[in-house]
């Protein structure tokens, strides 16, 4: 099989589960993967032959795709932030609008130095490592109730050349005692309800982690209270909490931590125009 030939064949099979649209962004990221040429290369080099282990990989990440795998997860790579991620089952995939969170937190903080910034619920680490990278001065503390995702954490903090210093722990029975306190704290907590999830693509469904996924229909603000609880005792004065937030949940939030005691509290649209990051300081 030629490379062009591979390429229309993975693109005809994943075109019944896809969009043609993202059947062709995935099919690019396979080919490049497979056979390490741009599409511009690909192009010139369409009647090269698959070799045999190159086959071997077509037809294995052919049937991982068929069967609503993420791409990601079948390659074992994710991008956030311009910085390369490893990800399997154990962590979510990174998402652009998690990267809006986090330039929302590098563009209301240009002129402090030296911060101490805990990102709860790291997952594969994207936003603590992207943050280290933007922030080299600040020190960066993550956890997470994973000790499978801590694992890929520090990974990716090894293969990005980040300095962090991550923990083991559950944010909802946190009993860790020697924790300094932050000058901001990031959370992209679990905010689907069960019955969102409902609605869900099977790739979502079937393969990411529920676990950093979904909150119960009767108390979705479940990890809004705990981490808000967590900051009236870990932020400094003035310190400030950054969420990603159900888009649907918005004025909840904010009210939330209204009644916590926080001030300055803000709600801001993604570039979908959806309800996505609150922030707030503590006073």
């Amino acid at each position: 099989m030629t490379i062009s030939e591979a390429g229309k064949n993975l693109l005809a099979a994943l075109s019944s589960i896809y969009s043609q649209r993202e059947a062709a962004n995935i099919v690019a990221l396979v080919m490049e993967k497979i056979t390490g040429y741009s599409k511009s290369e690909r192009l010139v080099h369409k009647q090269l032959l698959l070799d045999a282990v190159q086959q071997g990989q077509f037809d294995d990440f052919k049937a991982q795709l068929l069967q609503h795998k993420p791409v990601q997860y079948v390659l074992h790579e994710a991008w956030f932030c311009g910085l390369q991620f490893y990800v399997d089952e154990s962590v979510l995939i990174p998402r652009p609008e998690t990267e809006e969170l986090v330039e929302t937190i590098l563009q209301d903080n240009t002129s402090t130095q030296n911060l101490s910034i805990l990102d709860i619920g790291t997952g594969s680490g994207c936003i603590a490592i992207s943050l280290k990278k933007k922030l080299p001065d600040a020190i960066l503390y993550a956890l997470d109730i994973s000790k499978q995702a801590l694992n890929i954490a520090k990974e990716n903090a090894s293969k990005n050349l980040a300095d962090i210093v991550f923990f083991h722990s559950d944010i909802l029975r946190f009993k860790e005692t020697n924790l300094p306190v932050f000058d901001i704290i990031v959370s992209n907590p679990p905010y689907i309800t069960q019955a969102e999830g409902m609605a869900m693509h099977p790739n979502v469904l079937l393969h990411e982690p529920h676990t950093a996924l979904f909150v119960p229909d009767e108390d979705a603000l479940l990890f809004y209270k705990a981490i808000a609880d967590f900051g009236l005792q870990h932020l400094k004065p003035g310190g400030k909490l950054y969420f990603e937030i159900n888009e649907l949940l918005g004025v909840e939030v904010a009210a939330l931590l209204k009644l916590k005691g926080f001030s300055h509290i803000q709600v801001k649209k993604d570039l979908q125009q959806k309800n996505r990051i609150v922030s707030a300081s503590l006073l």
